[in-house]
């Protein structure tokens, strides 16, 4: 069998778009932007909850996902320098799998942003109950009022750019490093025992939400029009931002458990450290930057998802202010139940993180898969690895994997559209997931 996608499967249809930058970014201008796609709100998050299920040993997780992930930026930048930017996501998968794998992956992708929006609310909605040293209930109803904000801003039309992201992840790396940093006098080596409080078993169970950390490396697909050249630039740039996100990861995933000890759970694990930097008034300065970053990213997510959607769905289907309206109601019937569920203590918050979790997981599955038929060389073999890493990571998810299930399926079996073509570069260059570019 050749190794040349032509041959072996129909290349997708590509609406035109007239939104392709025509700027060309320099290595360091890309590798901002690839980073801005792969941190976000998710990383306020996260290091908590790995802390919560396996103690220090989080830190296997940590550093065995980043190797995962390592493999993934491989197969992404291969995918981008051999396929270009055209459909994304879809259009990999479309590539060695077919139209049809395309469509899932696709909707999966538009799913995942929609799902993840109350991800991200909630988590902007800790920060600010602990702020005010309130509980967990009213973190569920802040997060709703921010999800309520979000949508209103989305309704007026209201867009961030790409500056302004740049901008927002900036100020989340030096809030990070400035934690990190100022929290270290309080480490304490006693906190690294014992290594491994739930045994092997925490270690497995922390690793599918942490992979909420770690989607945004399909951004290579937006990157590729954009590069002076993709085949010499892009290796480059995956290569820097998988150096800074991992250093970034791993030190705050380290000062968490170092320094917070038996308190390293929490769901404002930035918050903690900040008070153990610079005392009360820490908290209330995560929380001012954490109700920033959720109401920018989140509103970026949509923006895209909006974009996305349009690009998914016939023309005029969802055209202009429509698609946009189509993405606020699935988000408000998606977003209210789990809310509701999270509320009544029916859905933990790792049950939370692990539905859009999921849906992710699906498109990196039918990615990988494509990337094993239509790659060559190390990129194919980083794609056999890491296909079945994420599947196994996918089934870990538990019960959500139904919902990701039902969605691929839908979308793959019942198409009105007929011979349909695959979503933009325009769109796809949106596809900032709400954790990556969270």
């Amino acid at each position: 069998m050749t190794n040349t996608p032509s041959n072996t499967r129909p290349r997708p249809r590509i609406r035109p778009s007239s939104a392709l930058p025509s700027s060309r970014l320099s290595t360091a201008g890309a590798s901002a932007l690839y980073i801005g796609a792969l941190l976000g709100p998710s990383l306020l998050l996260l290091p908590g909850l790995a802390a919560r299920a396996a103690g220090p040993a989080s830190l296997l997780t940590w550093l065995a996902l980043l190797a995962l992930s390592g493999l993934i930026a491989v197969v992404f930048c291969a995918l981008g320098t051999r396929l270009g930017s055209a459909g994304g996501v879809a259009g990999y998968t479309a590539a060695g799998l077919g139209a049809r794998a395309g469509r899932a992956a696709a909707w999966c992708f538009l799913a995942g942003v929609v799902a993840g929006a109350p991800v991200v609310c909630l988590i902007g909605g800790s920060y600010a109950a602990a702020a005010v040293g309130a509980d967990g209930t009213a973190a569920v109803r802040a997060g709703l009022v921010l999800l309520v904000l979000v949508l209103a801003v989305r309704l007026l039309g209201v867009r961030t750019g790409a500056g302004l992201q740049l901008v927002l992840v900036s100020a989340l790396v030096g809030l990070v490093l400035f934690a990190v940093l100022g929290a270290a006098p309080a480490a304490r080596a006693a906190h690294w025992t014992p290594f491994l409080p739930h045994g092997w078993r925490g270690v497995g169970q922390a690793a599918p939400p942490l992979m909420f950390a770690f989607v945004g490396w399909e951004a290579a697909a937006s990157l590729t029009t954009r590069l002076r050249d993709p085949r010499r630039q892009l290796r480059r740039v995956v290569l820097i931002a998988f150096a800074v996100t991992s250093l970034l990861c791993l030190g705050l995933a380290a000062a968490t458990v170092a320094v917070l000890g038996p308190g390293a759970g929490g769901s404002v694990p930035l918050a903690d450290l900040m008070r153990a930097a610079i005392g009360g008034r820490g908290p209330l300065l995560a929380a001012g930057a954490a109700l920033v970053l959720t109401l920018a990213a989140t509103n970026t997510y949509l923006t895209g998802a909006a974009a996305l959607l349009d690009a998914l769905l016939p023309s005029g289907t969802a055209a202009g202010r429509r698609g946009s309206l189509i993405v606020l109601a699935a988000t408000v019937l998606t977003g209210v139940p789990l809310f509701a569920l999270v509320g009544t203590g029916a859905l933990t918050t790792s049950q939370l993180v692990a539905v859009p979790t999921a849906l992710f997981l699906t498109v990196y599955l039918t990615c990988t898969a494509a990337a094993v038929r239509v790659l060559d060389g190390a990129p194919r073999l980083a794609a056999a690895v890491s296909c079945p890493a994420v599947l196994a990571l996918l089934l870990g998810t538990g019960w959500p994997v139904l919902a990701a299930a039902a969605v691929a399926l839908a979308a793959a079996t019942f198409d009105r559209t007929g011979d349909r073509p695959s979503p933009t570069h325009s769109a796809a260059g949106q596809e900032g997931s709400p954790a990556g570019g969270v």
